[in-house]
């Protein structure tokens, strides 16, 4: 141990994903000095690393997230203006969407996010304000008192430890992986309708292990005529004949359900018009936008319900379990690809899409698939104030907005939206109202010094389906690095901020000032 590196920073914040990045940049800002680990070769989390598109709600052209995530949304389109050939039909008066997807007004590459936070990130970098160690996660603590001292991290290819130290940490993880380390209480899973009053919570007792799917996303184009067939999978056969009693069909089919209603839906891949399109709906590249022979193909990202894998959790379980888990979940989607290849009943008659062309690339990695699995559901602290449906729901409130927070630190809008769960459950997709986030939310109940910066603030199983999103991760992320900052310069403790009327006035104007929107117009439930 007496070799043993040791780093020190104003703030450490432990995942480098899209609430550690907003994290990160807002400290920064502040002139603070921050270290940020990443266990992937790529910052961004959900928005990079993980592959999905940013999801959204209607009104986010013109307000609904904070200045830096529109910054942000706004970088990437101009990285595509500014280094790609756009056809000439483009509308350069219009919000350029690089996919034209159904899910988003911004769908855009993974490596395209990458590039916009890397040059975003990149003046603290080389002025040595920031430090992004890649390929570390969390490994131990030193903590006691409710205060954390040390946190150690490690590379897990090469054994190296780096000690860390700072005043304030952050858990950015995808998974919440920090807490248990240090000791922060939290729960897992879906809570008792008993002990939330939730309408759509669990009833009868609490089960920690009932977890929203997970899923391997896989970029793809097609490329007619010609055949990119990948080698049969080695659990093909499983997922080829795999049924779950709530879905409609084999997991490998053009079946599924309508999240809402439950109702059955059958999709197709590329248009037809007469069904959803699943090419359509999480598409990064809609190649008419661009200049002929830029792309040969549009570039579609797979994030589908057929990819969804809910068959048992990854956290909080053995080594073993989870490699298992992660390793089906991988096997899925190429199943699913391969099944696209070969089988998938085509308009035309026949069979299978030859064409399909698994795009590693476009993800960056060798196998195909993202560096990370998508994470809906992490790890949640038991915090000072908890979210709850009836906060949201149009049933509870009366308002064009969900409950008006004192100590709102931000805001999102988004249907509380649950994918099957790791309980055999089915879609749990209901309206809610556009709300706010809490500062409550993101304070420990006794921890000082540790604060979420991601999706393990304090919600619940159910209000976690509309808090995971790309601009509430982000919002979340910037509010505790700003957080932290205020604590250091005031020399006071996050929960003295929200308990100390003055304090909290003081912190809000300096949202406020960087362009954090705290409350809603009048608009109406999603």
């Amino acid at each position: 141990m007496s070799n043993l590196l040791r780093m020190r920073a104003d703030l450490i914040i432990i995942g480098g994903g899209t609430g550690g990045c907003a994290a990160a940049l807002a400290a920064l800002k502040t002139g603070k000095t921050v270290i940020m680990t990443e266990e992937t070769d790529w910052i961004g989390g959900q928005l990079t690393s993980q592959a999905v598109p940013p999801d959204e709600h209607p009104w986010i052209e013109e307000f609904g997230c904070t200045r830096s995530y529109r910054t942000f949304r706004e970088s990437v389109r101009d990285y595509y203006k500014r280094c790609f050939p756009l056809a000439e039909s483009v509308d350069r008066d219009r919000p350029f969407n690089p996919g034209r997807a159904n899910v988003s007004a911004i769908a855009h590459e993974p490596r395209a996010a990458l590039a916009v936070l890397r040059d975003t990130l990149a003046p603290y970098i080389h002025s040595g304000k920031l430090e992004i160690l890649y390929g570390f996660r969390i490994q131990r603590a030193d903590a006691s008192e409710d205060t954390v001292r040390t946190l150690t991290v490690v590379r897990p290819e090469t054994g190296e430890e780096i000690e860390l130290e700072a005043p304030y940490y952050l858990d950015a993880t995808e998974e919440g992986d920090v807490l248990p380390v240090a000791g922060v209480d939290y729960v897992t899973g879906a809570e008792s309708a008993a002990d939330t009053g939730e309408p759509h919570a669990l009833q009868g007792d609490a089960d920690p292990g009932d977890m929203q799917a997970f899923t391997y996303v896989f970029a793809m184009d097609h490329v007619e005529g010609e055949n990119h067939t990948i080698s049969k999978p080695a659990q093909y056969e499983f997922w080829k004949s795999y049924k779950a009693d709530f879905w409609p069909d084999n997991q490998l089919s053009w079946a599924g359900l309508v999240p809402h209603t439950l109702e059955p839906v059958r999709y197709c891949l590329f248009p037809d018009g007469k069904s959803f399109s699943l090419w359509n709906y999480r598409r990064v590249i809609d190649k008419e936008q661009f200049a002929e022979g830029t792309f040969v193909s549009d570039i579609t990202l797979v994030n589908w319900p057929a990819n969804d894998y809910w068959l048992g959790s990854i956290i909080d379980v053995s080594p073993e379990e989870r490699t298992k888990h992660l390793e089906n979940a991988k096997q899925l989607s190429l199943s699913l690809l391969y099944w696209m290849q070969t089988e998938a009943p085509r308009p035309d008659g026949g069979r299978g899409y030859p064409g399909l062309r698994l795009r590693g690339d476009v993800v960056g990695t060798r196998d195909g698939l993202a560096k990370s699995p998508y994470i809906r559901e992490s790890r949640r602290i038991r915090a000072e104030f908890t979210v709850v449906e009836q906060h949201l729901s149009p049933e509870f409130q009366a308002g064009p907005a969900a409950m008006d927070y004192f100590d709102s630190v931000g805001v999102g809008c988004y249907r509380i939206d649950l994918h099957p769960s790791t309980a055999l459950r089915t879609y749990i997709d209901v309206s809610s109202l556009p709300f706010q986030i809490p500062l409550g939310s993101l304070l420990p109940a006794k921890m000082n010094n540790l604060l979420p910066a991601a999706k393990n603030i304090g919600t619940t199983h159910i209000t976690n389906g509309c808090y995971r999103l790309h601009p509430v991760e982000w919002n979340i992320g910037e509010a505790a690095g700003y957080l932290a900052a205020f604590c250091l310069e005031r020399g006071v403790k996050p929960r003295e901020v929200r308990q100390r009327p003055e304090l909290l006035a003081a912190y809000q104007a300096v949202l406020a000032d960087a362009g954090v929107q705290m409350k809603w117009p009048a608009v109406h439930a999603v």
